[in-house]
């Protein structure tokens, strides 16, 4: 059994008869009053995200995982197909329990989280940035960059991001796949 002690970003932990995985925590140490951690939980069973305060030493039972590199291959409808880059097995994977699904073009290599104890994927991590290519965007106003005017632009998977006046139609852009946020114009 761990404590609030080994709470990170990523754990996956057992509470309330589900399985979540932490996104966000941070320790709190009042004035007054006894510690704890505010911590911000995503359920990989329903996709639901809640807030909750654990005191500080309480334990938790942390689910053993493992981490598998995995090739995104398609989509249809709302499954994800994806796999295994060391022994090619397939999986398929629900939409509601990817984060930015509409950021992953065809090919993306992703990092998948598996249960060790059912072999159940439990959630897809992806890279930090993933570089996409604008379709379409309307052309920018010239002499309307004083206040960093942004446009919205539709990526190669179909996303819509905001982004500078400057970017135009064929460019490739660099986006945080965390926010889902342009980040910057990605040369080559």
């Amino acid at each position: 059994m761990s404590t609030t002690s080994d709470i990170r970003n990523g754990l996956c932990i057992k509470y309330n008869h589900d399985i979540y995985k932490i996104i966000e925590f941070l320790h709190v140490k009042p004035g007054k009053g006894p510690a704890f951690v505010r911590t911000k939980l995503k359920s990989l069973t329903s996709g639901k995200v809640v807030d909750n305060t654990f005191s500080s030493g309480h334990k938790i039972d942390v689910v053993r995982v493992e981490t598998n590199k995995f090739q995104f291959l398609y989509n249809d409808s709302t499954t994800y197909h994806f796999m295994n880059t060391d022994d090619y097995n397939q999986i398929s994977i629900e939409e509601k329990f990817l984060d930015n699904p509409k950021l992953m073009k065809e090919g993306e290599v992703v990092t998948v989280i598996t249960n060790s104890e059912t072999n159940m994927p439990l959630s897809v991590e992806m890279p930090p940035s993933v570089v996409l290519e604008v379709v379409s965007t309307e052309p920018g106003v010239k002499g309307n960059t004083a206040t960093n005017a942004t446009k919205p632009a539709t990526l190669e998977t179909g996303a819509v991001v905001n982004v500078p006046l400057f970017i135009n139609e064929g460019d490739k852009i660099k986006i945080d796949t965390v926010k889902g946020n342009y980040k910057e114009r990605f040369k080559d």
